[in-house]
């Protein structure tokens, strides 16, 4: 085994000191007050747009400027920590590149760093792709804690994927610390199983293929922007009437985040009877957070393992629904609406489905059994619906900020069918509200039919009845007007 002695090294070799400074900085975009990097431009003042090479960052610092046929270098002043990996990656692969910039009192502040090909032109936004990609997953991270050095933007990265596993190990060695420690740790072992020839093909395969889908997700931290809590009440008068309890508790859980710019430690459960609009209350909840949702069907899940994923020992092993939701979604941030968690205990296979929420909710981390690593869930808001909170057990309860939804009383379904359900479905139909009306009397024996059905699903369908039999009346019998009467409701419906 070779041993390196460094001590007699010669003193001609030693390493060149930084001659740059790293600043810390979260800003989603690039300009001439948030640039990505400062070069020195005391020789000369550089172009708005300048070609040339990143000189490789252990041993020089700075940028090799192509200049009428001569290259001058300018040292780098200032980084943005969350491109110091990418501009050493850039240099090491000796990478032509073209800078966007400004010459400003403190240098010439960089912007842009976009890839050119061979002869000085442009690359196409195609062969480009992968710059682009990482120069956008960078600007959406956040940067690392630790700032020491270590191992007007249009376009776009064309939705690039990583999936090769070149461009998964150039991602790991441009991303560099904006990725989560046990995730970086991670990576890099399965990356050397998916390189190694000493494992079974099989193996090779699950590690790369778990290597794309965890590379492809944006990890976040857990800071949240405030949220407009007057944006945040339209939008629930919007998708619901009434309810006036269940849209204050939603509006102290915004103001909650507002204040301490993190999820709350617990989700909502929305308790009701079915058809009472609980599912309409989860994804207006989504559409406030401004966070992309998945839905989990307890009713539909009868194994653990359709939520864990199962072991790669298995030819056909895959991840489990959880880790799916979070690859669909491209970030670590976002709602799970879990319906029907009243049926989480039914389980039919080797174990409980709702023992494996458990670790989910409790937002200390979720292993998927494929991935073999623990998926961080500090980003995760769990909105779950239930109709029996009896079938629900006392440690999965205690999770969630229970929310109970009463059943409409006659007078609030009286005006829900009057002044949503049926104009929603006229309108979806393309007639006039005045080709199709309900007398008073009429709408009273619309709400006497479905005095015993909860929530108001039925009403709903009621209201596609009666318009579709107004539609026809116009259509075959020529009528200008179809107006109902109690009559004609008890005919039509009862």
């Amino acid at each position: 085994m070779p041993v390196f002695d460094f001590v007699d090294k010669p003193k001609e070799e030693k390493k060149r000191e930084s001659t740059y400074t790293v600043f810390s900085s979260n800003e989603p975009y690039a300009d001439e007050k948030h640039p990505i990097l400062i070069l020195d431009h005391s020789r000369q003042e550089w172009k708005h747009h300048s070609n040339g090479t990143f000189l490789n960052q252990n041993t020089q610092t700075a940028f090799a400027f192509d200049v009428d046929g001569m290259t001058i270098n300018a040292d780098i002043l200032r980084v943005d920590a969350r491109f110091v990996s990418l501009l050493k990656w850039l240099g090491e692969n000796h990478i032509q590149v073209q800078l966007s910039g400004v010459n400003t009192t403190e240098g010439y502040a960089v912007y842009r760093i976009r890839e050119m090909a061979f002869g000085g032109g442009t690359k196409l936004s195609a062969e480009d792709g992968f710059l682009q990609f990482m120069m956008e997953r960078l600007f959406a991270s956040q940067a690392p804690v630790d700032l020491t050095e270590d191992d007007e933007m249009d376009e776009s990265g064309d939705d690039m994927k990583l999936t090769s596993i070149q461009s998964i190990t150039d991602f790991m060695t441009c991303a560099g610390k904006t990725l989560p420690d046990h995730i970086r740790l991670w990576a890099r072992r399965n990356l050397a199983v998916a390189k190694s020839h000493e494992v079974s093909p099989e193996e090779r395969r699950h590690a790369q293929r778990a290597l794309s889908i965890m590379m492809n997700i944006q990890w976040k931290n857990q800071y949240f922007e405030a949220i407009d809590p007057v944006e945040a009440r339209r939008i629930l008068d919007e998708e619901l009437y009434g309810m006036e309890r269940v849209k204050q508790r939603i509006i102290e859980t915004i103001i909650q985040i507002n204040r301490t710019h993190t999820l709350p430690a617990y989700g909502l459960l929305l308790i009701g009877p079915a058809g009472t609009g609980k599912s309409q209350i989860a994804y207006a909840v989504a559409r406030i957070l401004r966070m992309p949702w998945t839905t989990l069907d307890m009713s539909s899940i009868n194994d653990p393992e359709q939520l864990t994923g199962s072991s790669r020992i298995y030819a056909n092993a895959k991840p489990g629904i959880i880790m799916d939701a979070f690859s669909m979604a491209g970030e670590s941030n976002l709602v799970f609406i879990i319906n029907e968690l009243d049926k989480a205990a039914s389980g039919k296979g080797n174990g409980n489905p709702a023992d494996v929420l458990l670790t989910l909710l409790d937002n200390l981390g979720f292993t998927d059994n494929y991935m073999e690593c623990m998926i961080p869930t500090n980003g995760v808001y769990p909105i779950a619906t239930a109709n029996d909170k009896d079938q629900i057990s006392a440690p999965l309860m205690s999770r969630f900020a229970v929310i109970e939804i009463p059943d409409y009383t006659d007078e609030e379904k009286k005006i829900i069918f009057s002044r949503f359900a049926l104009p929603k479905v006229l309108n979806r139909i393309g007639m006039r509200q005045e080709e199709c009306v309900l007398s008073e009397e009429a709408l009273d024996k619309v709400i006497e039919l479905y005095a015993n059905t909860s929530g108001i699903r039925d009403l709903e369908q009621a209201a596609e009845h009666i318009a579709a039999n107004a539609l026809y009346q116009i259509e075959v019998d020529q009528k200008k007007q179809v107006v109902f009467d109690p009559l004609m409701i008890e005919k039509l419906l009862g």
